[in-house]
């Protein structure tokens, strides 16, 4: 059998973890099936939550900064309930988007969330949240890098897709 390596990053000064200069984030993006066609039978593309956060005045999707000593996964999920009141399974990861914050870099993973549970509540971070179809989920995301994971999303679901 292989050997594991395993690694304790040190926290900074606000908590998070780093590796190296490199500030470590997990996220999801969190999704439930369509509603029902007109069928009755087949349903809709899903629906993907997207966040607005005030301080940024951005549509983004659930993350955050790992805490010391929690894992990538754990994080994913953590932040979601926080930033959100949601509860979700993880599915599949999806690529990791690394870029610089604030001057910093920043490595992102994310997986594939379904919703299992909760109701979103208005908070400090998060102000408002919107379950929307792909398309209108991919327009209304701030940043260039998230319509990407809204992309892998729907291929991780198998569902076809056409941007617009």
């Amino acid at each position: 059998m292989g050997e594991f390596l395993t690694m304790t990053l040190p926290p900074t000064r606000g908590g998070a973890v780093r590796h190296g200069q490199t500030v470590l984030a997990a996220g999801v993006v969190l999704w439930r099936p369509g509603p029902l066609k007109k069928d009755g039978e087949r349903r809709k593309k899903p629906r993907i939550a997207l966040i607005h956060r005030p301080k940024y005045d951005d549509w983004s999707l659930p993350k955050g900064k790992l805490e010391p000593g929690e894992g990538w996964r754990a994080a994913a999920l953590r932040e979601v309930r926080e930033e959100t009141g949601l509860s979700c399974v993880l599915g599949a990861e999806l690529p990791a988007q690394h870029y610089l914050a604030q001057g910093r870099a920043k490595e992102v993973r994310y997986w594939a969330g379904e919703l299992t549970g909760g109701s979103f509540l208005p908070n400090r971070e998060v102000d408002r949240l919107e379950w929307l179809g792909p398309r209108k989920a991919r327009a209304r995301l701030t940043h260039r890098r998230d319509r990407e994971l809204v992309d892998a999303l729907l291929s991780v679901l198998g569902v076809t897709h056409r941007h617009g």
